[in-house]
């Protein structure tokens, strides 16, 4: 595989996405009153399994299991994870067994990313709890390796404490490079960079990645799951963490980005009104697909800062577009009562 990346060409990778994905302009979005010129950064067309930021990710992740030996992988989020959507999709190009461990009951209905974590043949489990952080979890992973050890099978965990998110995150500086590039091409340098913020990692490399290139570009994560008070120190030291396995002598503080947490709506996972209008908005001017719970609240808080004039000028404003296409689907139910 060519490679075009200089901060993380130390790291072992294996092709699995479609990159560079396209920087465009979305010219209806930007004659909105007031509006300054928006890009869409299309990382969901990045190719595995409908796309989306995850692969980037998982072209380390899973290179750095495959140089272990690995057989199998187990990871755990939401049920309708795309972490766990794209996991699944990468094993199954790869070879390797995947477990995924969900939250939740095992009654969701059999639909979005989680009918693709069937289709592409991972072994599902589901445990009772809602909260990534619940301290249970480590145990339920362990008794999952346990069985797929038992099979014979030398199983790889990828789990965001440590090492996983720390080379996560370290994953994401490699897009934050590919975007300068794509940055100096158009001659123009943008004022902001939104995106949605759930486990921080993507928020964290591109941060790094632009201090270490002297980008003036303002990362502004929008959290979808937690506030700011809990996730701004675990950016920085996602962050930090990555800078130090890259050899890097750059560290982040909190002050380098922004960190917008007005957005998550009632729970995570959960469609808000605003998102909902967010995701109209973006299909009807740019036939842009965004998700209800991550993408859609991404967008709604860039609208939300935009038409407040937090960003006036000419310089134009970046939308990270994470992917999560089959999250819309999963929440057709609830989102019947907001579009029009």
């Amino acid at each position: 595989m060519t490679r075009d990346d200089q901060l993380t060409a130390g790291l072992a990778r294996v092709a699995l996405g479609q990159f560079p994905t396209v920087l465009q302009a979305a010219p209806r979005l930007s004659a909105e009153p007031g509006f300054p010129p928006v890009w869409v950064k299309r990382e969901d067309l990045s190719g595995l399994a409908l796309g989306g930021n995850k692969p980037r990710q998982l072209e380390f992740l899973m290179a750095a299991a495959i140089a272990e030996g690995a057989q199998a992988v187990i990871t755990t989020a939401a049920a309708q994870s795309n972490f766990c959507r794209a996991t699944a999709a990468a094993g199954a190009r790869l070879g390797i067994r995947v477990g995924l461990l969900l939250r939740g009951t095992g009654q969701e209905a059999l639909q979005g990313n989680l009918l693709l974590d069937r289709l592409f043949g991972a072994e599902l489990r589901f445990i009772p709890t809602q909260d990534p952080y619940d301290p249970r979890v480590p145990g339920w992973i362990d008794a999952f390796v346990a069985d797929f050890t038992r099979q014979g099978l030398k199983t790889h965990i990828l789990h965001l404490p440590g090492r996983t998110g720390t080379l996560g995150a370290a994953a994401m500086v490699y897009t934050g490079e590919e975007m300068a590039r794509q940055f100096a091409a158009q001659h123009e340098m943008p004022q902001a960079v939104f995106l949605a913020a759930g486990s921080g990692l993507t928020v964290a490399g591109l941060v790094l990645a632009f201090k270490v290139l002297g980008l003036s570009t303002r990362v502004v994560g929008i959290s979808v799951q937690k506030p700011a008070a809990f996730m701004v120190p675990l950016v920085v030291e996602r962050a930090n963490a990555a800078a130090a396995l890259l050899g890097l002598a750059t560290r982040v503080e909190a002050s380098d980005f922004d960190f917008d947490d007005a957005h998550i709506g009632s729970a995570y996972g959960v469609p808000s009104q605003a998102s909902v209008e967010a995701i109209q908005l973006a299909g009807r001017s740019e036939g842009l697909v965004l998700d209800p719970v991550y993408s859609g609240k991404a967008f709604a808080g860039m609208l939300a800062q935009l038409r407040a004039g937090r960003w006036p000028g000419r310089e134009p404003v970046v939308f990270f577009h994470s992917g999560g296409a089959p999250g819309l689907f999963a929440n057709a139910a609830p989102l019947a009562q907001w579009l029009n």
